[in-house]
């Protein structure tokens, strides 16, 4: 998991910047650079698997969001966040439903976390060949579910994820069926 903080500069400008989802992967290397060419501080908090699987997915993106929050260095006057409330956070904060369309902090916030997700896939693509990470960056496509069944569950893989937990149970009952026969 992955999540991204940002503080532009006043007059911060970058023709066509957008929520993240709604660019090409060419954009957000584009505006990524933009992003940290006029900002006057970011940041980017990274949960492992194990530990998303350990404490929940929302306890994990507030994690997040609070190592990116901590990566700024420096203090913050007010928070404006994409669609919930930090309560770890002693600033004052507003969530803003579909922030990421309609503040310039939380979309370059939200560039930052995928464009640095995206890296990291394109590298564990490389360290778990055959899952496609490179093209699906871990998203539930029909590709990768397809790889998941051809090769089992990587390391990256969250036990917690309800298809994945479906998948993990049904592997284990299989290698139990296939002990007891053995």
């Amino acid at each position: 998991m992955v999540a991204g903080a940002a503080i532009m500069r006043p007059y911060f400008h970058c023709e066509g910047i957008d929520d993240s989802k709604l660019l090409t992967a060419e954009e957000r290397d584009h505006y990524y650079d933009c992003i940290l060419d006029g900002a006057e501080a970011w940041g980017v908090g990274i949960i492992e698997v194990d530990e998303i699987d350990r404490v929940g997915v929302s306890r994990a993106n507030r994690w997040a969001m609070g190592i990116a929050l901590q990566q700024l260095g420096r203090s913050i006057d007010y928070l404006l966040i994409d669609g919930f409330l930090l309560p770890e956070a002693l600033t004052p904060q507003l969530p803003i439903v579909k922030g990421d369309r309609r503040s310039i902090s939380i979309m370059c916030g939200g560039i930052l976390a995928k464009v640095t997700r995206d890296r990291l896939m394109m590298r564990m693509a490389e360290k778990f060949p055959g899952y496609g990470f490179e093209m699906h960056k871990g998203y539930p496509t029909p590709d990768h579910l397809t790889a998941m069944d051809r090769h089992g569950l990587s390391p990256l893989h969250r036990r917690s994820f309800i298809s994945i937990r479906t998948r993990a149970e049904l592997e284990a009952a299989a290698i139990a069926s296939q002990t007891a026969r053995d």
